[in-house]
């Protein structure tokens, strides 16, 4: 299993205000993979792109979770969220190979 290491932030802005202390690091054990990214033929890059960034944080389970056949848009809005919202250090580039791959494998 996979050790990863997070940063638990304590309380509100309130607390930290009132000189209130962060959380120590938590360790967390991710379970063993169940599922594997589907190769998809042209989209090389992009397999590899999200094998390196996409399971850094989640299994491939979670991308089997999305609905089947949504297309291009929605796998660019996806790994989008990822970048903006969740702060995935993904690369540009990377990004657009991963939601092309995405878009076509799944």
């Amino acid at each position: 299993m996979t050790k990863h290491r997070i940063a638990a932030a304590c309380g509100g802005i309130a607390l930290l205000a009132a000189g209130g202390a962060q959380a120590e690091p938590r360790s967390y054990d991710i379970p063993e993979p169940t599922a594997q990214l589907r190769p998809a033929k042209g989209h090389e890059a992009g397999f590899e792109a999200a094998q390196t960034n996409c399971m850094v944080c989640h299994s491939v389970d979670y991308i089997l979770t999305q609905p089947p056949g949504k297309g291009a848009a929605f796998w660019t809005g996806e790994v989008t969220k990822m970048v903006s919202v969740f702060h995935a250090p993904i690369e540009e580039a990377d990004a657009k190979a991963i939601a092309a791959y995405l878009a076509a494998a799944y």
